[in-house]
């Protein structure tokens, strides 16, 4: 199982010397990704009563210019969306963005997509929140030919390309993982996703939904044990004498990776997000 280190977007600030030595020091550690959360706006709860979720005070770097800063500084670690909010993104943008994090990382770019909650950011960017779980089938789709072809035409429900494509061009086969717990996300997983990204602790709940999406898999022919997936580990919600146990549970279920997350330990600085990832990594096996 691959241990990757969870980017504490909401606690590390806007410095970029700092940015850089978190990224140093978890690539130093051993870790075999960075993973980032994605969130383009943040609704004010001003006029919004009952908001629960991210607000304009919620600090969130945009993950493909972050990831092209990160490209430059490390040379190992993959960098990895979890989860970039595809529907509300134009596909072809999406496209040229991985390309080029992928071109100039060498290849270590895994596009971890999902549907989102927040509404608020679909609306200011002009795309229906009603219609984003079939954009984001159809994204995928095309977002795979853009890849993979120099020159491609394209005419889909939500799409149309007319003798178009990218250059440079990419791998031409980007991982893209899905997020979210819906039977949906499961199936999709299942029939056309390269890994899953549940947000769930091992246990009975976890491994019947492991088991839905390669059964899914097996359905659309598929075979099951090609697709991965990563967990998260919480630091400030599970018991510290936990931590390893919980590492080993997933690892028992077939995880493929796991995601360590500082954010909510109520860290001081981060430097101390950095100190507590590099020296909780030998312990989780």
């Amino acid at each position: 199982m691959k241990i990757g280190a969870i980017f504490p977007q909401l606690e590390i600030g806007a410095d970029p010397l700092v940015v850089r030595q978190w990224a140093e020091t978890v690539e130093a550690a051993g870790y075999n990704h960075i993973l980032a959360y994605d969130h383009v706006l943040g609704a004010s709860p001003e006029h919004r009563p009952g908001w629960t979720g991210y607000t304009d005070k919620s600090l969130f770097h945009e993950v493909f210019v972050l990831f092209g800063y990160l490209a430059a500084i490390t040379s190992s670690v993959e960098l990895v969306t979890g989860v970039l909010i595809l529907p509300q993104r134009q596909t072809a943008l999406v496209a040229k963005q991985a390309a080029e994090v992928d071109v100039l990382s060498g290849g270590r770019l895994r596009l971890g997509v999902g549907i989102g909650w927040n509404e608020v950011e679909y609306q200011a960017q002009g795309v229906p929140f009603s219609q984003r779980g079939a954009r984001l089938t159809e994204q995928v789709d095309l977002l795979r030919k853009l890849w993979a072809e120099p020159v491609i035409s394209y005419d889909g429900e939500f799409h149309r390309v007319e003798e178009a494509g990218l250059n440079p061009m990419p791998r031409p086969d980007i991982p893209i993982w899905f997020g979210g717990g819906a039977e949906a996300v499961l199936r999709r997983t299942g029939e056309i996703g390269d890994g899953w990204l549940p947000q769930l602790d091992p246990g009975d709940e976890a491994r019947e939904k492991l088991d839905r999406v390669r059964s899914y898999a097996v359905a659309a022919g598929r075979d099951p044990a090609s697709i991965g997936f990563e967990a998260r580990l919480s630091l400030g919600r599970v018991p510290e004498s936990e931590w390893a146990a919980y590492a080993e549970g997933w690892r028992e279920l077939g995880a493929t990776h796991l995601g360590i997350n500082t954010m909510g330990m109520g860290l001081a600085t981060p430097e101390d997000h950095a100190a507590v990832l590099r020296d909780v990594l030998p312990t989780l096996g």
